[in-house]
């Protein structure tokens, strides 16, 4: 099974995968696979997301997935959400994950995800934190 395909089941059957609806489990789950998998599956997420936004941040890639599906709504709380609001925010990461992997996938569009994330670093005259969790 491709991380695709996988990605895509998770989505259509959470259940099956003893998920509720809700954001922490799912990204959770997804960690879990990506490290066993040695981070293949999610290796640039963190980048992606940040060259997105447009500008540098330090935090981990379920809270800045989290930040973009709920603004300003606190980390927090993202155990305590409304259901329409875990429903948006898994929604979210799951269209996220999606489209990152087509990225991920593509060597020429992953290099240059790379370079605009080292260019956003050097503008800002911040350090480059890599993958590193805060």
């Amino acid at each position: 099974m491709s991380d695709r395909q996988f990605v895509e089941q998770l989505c259509a059957r959470p259940g099956m995968y003893g998920l509720n609806g809700t954001y922490h489990p799912t990204a959770m789950l997804l960690m879990g696979f990506d490290l066993a998998r040695d981070g293949a599956l999610l290796r640039g997420f963190r980048e992606w997301l940040t060259v997105r936004k447009g500008e540098p941040s330090s935090l981990v890639w379920y809270a800045l997935v989290f930040q973009e599906a709920l603004p300003g709504v606190s980390l927090l709380n993202w155990g305590r959400l409304e259901p329409e609001q875990d429903l948006r925010a898994v929604d979210h990461l799951f269209s996220l994950v999606l489209e990152f992997l087509d990225v991920r996938d593509d060597a020429d569009v992953l290099a240059r995800m790379y370079m605009e994330y080292h260019g956003l670093h050097a503008l800002n005259g911040t350090a480059d934190q890599g993958s590193r969790n805060p």
